[in-house]
C-alpha cells in the first residue's frame, strides 16, 4: 500500500537506538469510529473511509489513498483516519455520503515513533506499546496522549515481513 503513496511531512528531530522523535506538519484528515472492543472493527472502519475517497461522497470525486492509516483506541471502540492528499483543503474536500465519517484539520505535532515489520495484531501492538512507553520513560521523555498504530501496507497483499507498521505516542515537546 505505501508504495508511491503520499505521507504526512514530518522532520526528525532526534534518533535514538530503538525509535525517533518526530516533529509532524499540519494535516486534514478523515475519521470514522467503530463500537467495540478497541480495534478490532478496523475493517469497517477502512471501508467506510475507503469508500469516501473511492466516490461516495457528494461529488462523487475520487481522492488519492494517502499512508498510513491510523487507528486507536477510544472509549467504546476505536477510531480509524487517513490523512487526505496534501494539495487539498479543509474547504475543497466533498462532503462524506457516511454521516459517520469526519473531516477535521489536525494541527501537527512532536511524536515517539518506534517502527515494526510483520502482523500488527492485539498483543503485538499492546507490547511494543508497553516497549516505546518504557523507552520513554528512561530518556525522561513525558507522554502526551495515547497510543496510535499507524499501518503503511496492505495486510493482505503485502507478506507480513514486508509490512511497515509503527507506534506513535505524542510527546511533549519540551521534554527530550
Amino acid at each position: 500500500m505505501a508504495e508511491n503513496l503520499e505521507e504526512p511531512g514530518f522532520d526528525i528531530i532526534k534518533q535514538y537506538k530503538h525509535f525517533e522523535i518526530r516533529r509532524y506538519s499540519d494535516t486534514i484528515q478523515a475519521r470514522v469510529h467503530t463500537s467495540g472492543d478497541g480495534w478490532t472493527n478496523s475493517s469497517e472502519g477502512f471501508r467506510r473511509i475507503a469508500g469516501y475517497i473511492f466516490g461516495r461522497n457528494e461529488r462523487k470525486q475520487s481522492i488519492a489513498m494517502t499512508a498510513p492509516v491510523h487507528m486507536w483506541k477510544t472509549e467504546g471502540g476505536s477510531m480509524m483516519a487517513f490523512t487526505m492528499p496534501s494539495e487539498h483543503e479543509l474547504d475543497d474536500l466533498p462532503v462524506p455520503n457516511d454521516s459517520g465519517i469526519e473531516l477535521l484539520p489536525i494541527e501537527g505535532g512532536v511524536f515517539a515513533a518506534l517502527r515494526f515489520s510483520g502482523f500488527s495484531g492485539h498483543s503485538k501492538r499492546d507490547r511494543l506499546i508497553s516497549k516505546l512507553q518504557r523507552l520513554l520513560e528512561k530518556e525522561g521523555i513525558v507522554v502526551a496522549g495515547e497510543p496510535m498504530l499507524a499501518v503503511y501496507d496492505n495486510p493482505t497483499t503485502t507478506l507480513p515481513f514486508m509490512r511497515r507498521n509503527e507506534i506513535l505516542l505524542p510527546i511533549a515537546p519540551d521534554s527530550f
